[in-house]
């Protein structure tokens, strides 16, 4: 069982630069919530075939999160308690001056949101990250962007207009 203080900023992504995700291999990650009641979640992962139990205490920039590996079969007999709360996403790492973005492109009901996502080893390290130009509207702090969230209740309301267009 691993127990980690998580720092990190989330941002949209508001373009892809050309051949940005070309050469990367992407990783397809499943998420389900078991259990959301407020700021405290239970969800199961399955991460290219590594599967995990965490229990995420908390929302914005600084929470913690408790996990636990588990089975192939622990997560098939716990997914379908997930229904009606997942996410599903490839996800791409890309290192950025020191830092590694974790830029994640959602399929399924939350098509096409993409968010990028910022771990930092510190409070201060975060206040002054810069994020690139592709992701400038930082949604850290609004609910409606996290991924229990989105689960939950689909894409936010400002991004399923603009795709209503």
């Amino acid at each position: 069982m691993r127990a980690d203080w998580e720092i990190e900023r989330k941002f949209v992504v508001t373009y892809l630069p050309e051949g940005l995700l070309e050469t990367r291999k992407p990783v397809v990650i499943r998420q389900g919530y078991i259990v959301a009641l407020g700021d405290r979640h239970i969800r199961i992962t399955d991460e290219d075939g590594n599967y995990t139990m965490t229990v995420e205490q908390g929302v914005g920039l600084k929470r913690l999160d408790t996990e636990i590996s588990i089975s192939a079969e622990q997560f098939n007999n716990l997914w379908p308690l997930t229904q009606h709360m997942r996410v599903e996403k490839k996800r791409y790492r890309i290192g950025f001056f020191g830092h590694k973005l974790l830029l994640d492109v959602f399929t399924g009901h939350l098509d096409p949101l993409i968010l990028v996502e910022v771990a930092f080893d510190n409070e201060v390290h975060s206040r002054q990250f810069l994020p690139p130009d592709f992701a400038e509207l930082e949604v850290t702090h609004r609910r409606e962007y996290q991924n229990v969230h989105l689960a939950r209740t689909g894409l936010p309301d400002a991004l399923a207009m603009a795709n209503a267009y």
